[in-house]
């Protein structure tokens, strides 16, 4: 319980002071970081080879690990402090308001809060009313016990004296509760002994932000627009200075990291701040979920920690639903050409992610910074792709479109060029994705090029539907790529319906010709597919690159053809037409006649 002595006397100056003095700790920690990263091992690998290089690289970074535990602890500390001080601020001026008011009135107010008060009022039997000693209640119930009697007393200082006394308890009871939440949360933040940080170490800071978060989240986190604009957000992050900044990584990387809007160079911080901690959750969950998340998150880690060419840039983590990774090779704010391909089938963070995927992304950024040196290409994982049956609605890709629509607004937000060329990227399922994020409201209007690869279908029946015009929006088709040819419902309804039908005219034989002849009814053009027209089709108008055509799906039992697109060891005319495209100049692309 806190007295009332303490909560009068407390320097609440002093605790901001204190907390100004963990950020500054934190502050030093964050720019050692980066100058380890960014400067020491960033030459070191450019410039020496060898066991002893390998042995200085693996020594600094964990170094860099221990700066980082360093920031992120003590600007939890800051949190902490400068959270209680500025909750202590309310009750403490209440209770100082009461007995300023008790002064003025003559009243003596106890260290335990009672209020005494002096005799007062009429004289009853030639005696004034006796002054007598009011204690404190708080809460509706306990006032409304206590005032009556106070009101009825004939002595009128006795309901003053009661409703000070009501306000003192009132503060105190508040500042007790404050003061409690904050210690359970203070309490957490030591440090264990060695100069290791592991997963461990790392699941326990996890704990620690969480309770941190939940004495503070009143005064810290209710500043960060999470219901505004990308573009909003992007004012927002501007107007704060660089220690604000820096406390918000510190204490909110998992916010931050993800929030679009928030520069490039931000989110890429926050999050490679906060993969240890969710990383360490991780690990202590035991379901299989979980560790096929964890297992992901390490090959990106190992990645991240090994350097690549283009830099890469987390852009986003996070283990809603089957996980979350957004990743871009190549600087999405300072290049003038950027990319942002939408996964589809069976696709979540794990390690085929952390390969395979990723690895699309990264051709594609390599094959445009070939034709123009300022391109970044991302890959996109924001939204629960189908995992299997799933794939025969569209509720995934409606649950996904308005996180990828948000997406690319904070792209064209925090991108520093006066007009940068924005492309966007559906592969399979994922093409549905985009094309329903280009049916959300207000569109996705700094979209300038949309290529469909490997599609089902887009939700809409014409290329100029999607908000660009129809020659900007570009279609790979793989001739033994299934998933282009999936069937619509009107031909496999047809198709059920005349096998049926057939069956009972002309038996085995005349249900095999009354399928055909139904599906072709129920698809007269044989331009639909599962998710509206064939995007490849002459109907639909888009313009149609070549690609290989891979392996036949039905002798080879095989599905290669539907993954090629990106590889230019497999589809090279595919890849070099996406980098094109991505890069500005769709001229250099390889055409191919629609179907």
């Amino acid at each position: 319980m806190v007295s009332l002595p303490e909560l009068r006397d407390m320097k609440l100056l002093e605790l901001l002071e204190a907390a100004r003095g963990w950020a500054d700790v934190s502050n030093r920690a964050y720019t050692s970081r980066k100058r380890v990263d960014h400067e020491v091992v960033a030459k070191l690998t450019d410039t020496q080879k060898g066991m002893a290089a390998m042995f200085a690289t693996y020594r600094l970074g964990r170094l860099s690990r221990n700066y980082q535990y360093i920031h992120t602890e003590c600007g939890l500390i800051e949190a902490s402090l400068s959270g209680l001080a500025q909750e202590l601020a309310a009750p403490q001026r209440r209770l100082l308001t009461a007995l300023a008011k008790a002064e003025h009135d003559k009243f003596t107010v106890h260290d335990d809060g009672s209020v005494s008060y002096p005799a007062a009022g009429e004289e009853i039997d030639g005696q004034q009313p006796q002054g007598d000693t009011a204690t404190g209640a708080h809460g509706f119930l306990g006032r409304a016990i206590k005032a009556p009697a106070a009101m009825m007393n004939p002595n009128p200082n006795a309901a003053k004296a009661q409703e000070i006394a009501d306000d003192i308890a009132s503060a105190l009871s508040e500042a007790t509760e404050i003061d409690g939440e904050y210690a359970a949360a203070v309490r957490r933040l030591k440090a264990e002994q060695g100069l290791e940080v592991t997963e461990n170490t790392w699941a326990d800071v996890s704990g620690d932000a969480k309770a941190v978060h939940g004495a503070a989240d009143d005064v810290l986190k209710d500043d960060i627009p999470t219901g505004k604009t990308p573009a909003e957000r992007k004012v927002w992050w501007d107007g704060l200075t660089e220690e604000q900044r820096i406390e918000y990584l510190a204490v909110y990387p998992d916010t931050v990291g993800n929030l679009d809007g928030i520069p490039a160079g931000a989110r890429d911080e926050a999050n490679r701040s906060y993969m240890p901690q969710l990383m360490g959750r991780l690990s202590e969950q035991g379901d299989e979920a979980s560790q096929t998340k964890l297992a992901g998150l390490r090959k990106i880690d190992e990645q991240l920690r090994q350097g690549s060419q283009p830099p890469m840039y987390l852009l986003g983590i996070g283990d809603q639903g089957n996980g979350r990774a957004i990743v871009s090779y190549g600087n999405p704010d300072t290049s003038k050409n950027v990319s942002a391909y939408v996964p589809g089938l069976s696709t979540k963070l794990d390690e085929e992610f952390a390969g395979g995927t990723l690895k699309r992304a990264r051709d594609t950024a390599v094959g445009a910074q070939e034709i123009d040196p300022s391109s970044a290409s991302i890959v996109w994982l924001g939204y629960d792709a189908p995992l299997s049956v799933d794939v025969a609605t569209n509720e995934d890709a409606k649950n996904g479109a308005p996180a990828y629509q948000s997406f690319m607004g904070g792209l064209a937000a925090t991108n520093e060029n006066a007009d940068p060329h924005l492309t966007a990227i559906g592969h399979s399922y994922g093409s549905l994705t985009v094309g329903t994020a280009t049916q959300q409201p207000g569109g996705m209007p700094d979209v300038d090029d949309i290529i469909l690869v490997g599609s089902p279908g887009v939700g809409v029946d014409h290329a100029e539907d999607l908000g660009v015009p129809k020659n900007h929006v570009f279609v790979g088709a793989a001739e033994n790529d299934p998933v282009t040819k999936a069937p619509s419902h009107g031909s496999v309804v047809g198709g059920i319906i005349g096998g049926v039908t057939g069956f009972a005219v002309g038996g085995p034989g005349g249900a095999v010709a009354g399928a055909g002849i139904g599906a072709d009814l129920g698809d007269p053009g044989d331009d639909d597919n599962w998710f509206g027209k064939d995007p490849a089709s002459e109907s639909f108008g888009a313009t149609r690159f070549r690609t290989e055509d891979g392996p036949d799906p039905v002798r080879h039992l095989t599905l290669e053809a539907h993954s090629n697109y990106f590889n230019p060891d497999k589809d090279q005319m595919s890849a070099d037409s996406i980098a094109n495209i991505v890069a500005g100049n769709p001229g250099g692309i390889t055409p191919e006649a629609r179907r």
